[in-house]
């Protein structure tokens, strides 16, 4: 009888032990999912977490702008119309254009956590902000050429990005112009 009251005692001192420690797993897991949901609904993303259509600074009007000044910011704020959900992103300049793109497009954790390449893929209109400016762009995606070799030599210079000509025409890194809006 002692050996089955020990039992007993020792597997409700184990679920109770479970629950505690279920408890405590909940409580940061429920913050995390709430700044996510939050965040959603703000103007634009913040480090972590995707966030709404980006609403605030002016929209950029007038000839094509010198996208050089990109070569000093680390990242840009890239949002699509549809859906309307910004995030933070790298961006390179080549040509005197400016270019997005995203990695890890033909593996497991690409096609789980990459949907803004699709989207874009299928209605690539987009705003970006810079700086407090928002400009209109056509996001179109770029698949093979020569110009590959220096919009990849851009992005390799400035990130420490795997990014290369022969990742882009293989589909695990898709690459974008932001073109002018027509």
């Amino acid at each position: 009888m002692k050996i089955a009251n020990r039992l007993t005692v020792y597997r409700l001192t184990i679920i109770r032990l479970t629950i505690v420690v279920f408890g405590l797993l909940l409580i940061p897991a429920t913050a995390v999912v709430t700044a996510a949901v939050k965040q959603r609904f703000a103007d634009g993303p913040n480090q972590v977490f995707s966030g709404g259509p980006l609403e605030s600074g002016t929209i950029y009007v007038g000839q094509e702008p010198d996208w050089s000044l990109v070569r000093d910011v680390q990242t840009i704020e890239l949002q699509l119309l549809d859906p309307p959900r910004s995030r933070r992103i790298w961006t390179a300049e080549y040509d005197g254009k400016i270019y997005v793109w995203s990695g890890y497009m033909s593996t497991a954790v690409g096609r789980l956590w990459k949907h803004w390449p699709i989207q874009a893929e299928r209605d690539g209109r987009a705003v970006i902000r810079i700086n407090g400016i928002r400009y209109e762009r056509q996001l179109v995606r770029i698949q093979s050429g020569d110009i590959l070799d220096g919009i990849t030599a851009a992005i390799t210079s400035k990130y420490p990005s795997q990014t290369t000509r022969a990742a882009v025409e293989s589909g695990g890194a898709w690459l974008f112009e932001a073109a002018p809006r027509n």
